[in-house]
């Protein structure tokens, strides 16, 4: 597979230089919460399965493998974002570890199967679609930032059809979302279990949570301390950086 850039893409490096990802201002670029998404969820750490859906340039799934070597299966329904995204697997030589698939994640449960992941992550379109105008003039970011594919219950119910019984299941999202997070969780048997705010500076209201559910667990939810991103000097504060650049 040809792993040279096309168009307006560029090759960035990844939170540090040991991981590359090409990427397009004009179709999509990885953002905090991909990298907060993968340092915060439970993974395996030697073997098992992992799937990160609504997956775009394949972010997530490429941090990941820093901290586990077990398998790892991107879901993107935008071809233009999974080719890209499988173009870094290759640049990092990992195809060995990490495989994309193309298509809506509704689909997936049938294509790969129900309960055989250990892990599943999702950073997904965090917007309701109802107002057409409200949306991204940009085809590709649309479909990224608001429910035009997959709705937060199809995430969901998707998510809980595809996890082991007893395996973790981990959502970034907008704090504005969180009782209807939390209500549909319940309701496809994602018992929540943890769950951080994230604020962008101190004193300022959270802009981002990250949520862990496990199949079918029990009522045990843990409010961890929040997060906070940028300090009085405009810089990531240093429990931020202890975050990012953990693996």
């Amino acid at each position: 597979m040809e792993s040279r850039l096309q168009g307006d893409e560029r090759l960035d490096y990844l939170v540090d230089e040991s991981l590359k990802i090409i990427q397009s201002p004009s179709v999509f670029s990885f953002s905090l919460d991909a990298v907060l998404l993968s340092r915060f969820a439970y993974i395996p750490i030697q073997k098992g399965k992992i799937i990160d859906l609504c997956s775009g340039n394949g972010a997530v799934a490429l941090l990941l493998t820093q901290r586990s070597n077990a398998q790892i299966t991107g879901v993107e329904i935008q071809e233009r974002l999974s080719d890209m995204a499988r173009r870094s697997i290759v640049l990092n030589g990992l195809e060995d570890q990490v495989s994309m698939v193309t298509d809506n994640i509704v689909n997936v449960p049938e294509k790969l199967g129900h309960g055989r992941f250990d892990a599943v992550l999702c950073n997904p379109p965090y917007f309701p679609s109802a107002n057409r105008k409200d949306h991204n003039e940009n085809e590709h970011l649309a479909v990224a930032r608001h429910e035009i594919y997959c709705t937060l219950e199809d995430v969901v119910s998707v998510s809980s059809k595809l996890v082991k019984q007893g395996g973790k299941v981990t959502f970034v999202h907008r704090p504005q979302r969180l009782m209807d997070i939390l209500s549909t969780m319940r309701a496809y048997r994602l018992e929540p279990k943890r769950l951080q705010f994230i604020h962008p500076k101190k004193g300022s209201e959270a802009n981002m949570l990250l949520i862990e559910g496990m199949k079918d667990g029990k009522p045990d939810l843990h409010i961890l301390p929040p997060l906070t991103v940028y300090g009085e000097d405009g810089q990531y504060t240093e429990e931020l950086k202890t975050v990012f650049y953990a693996k």
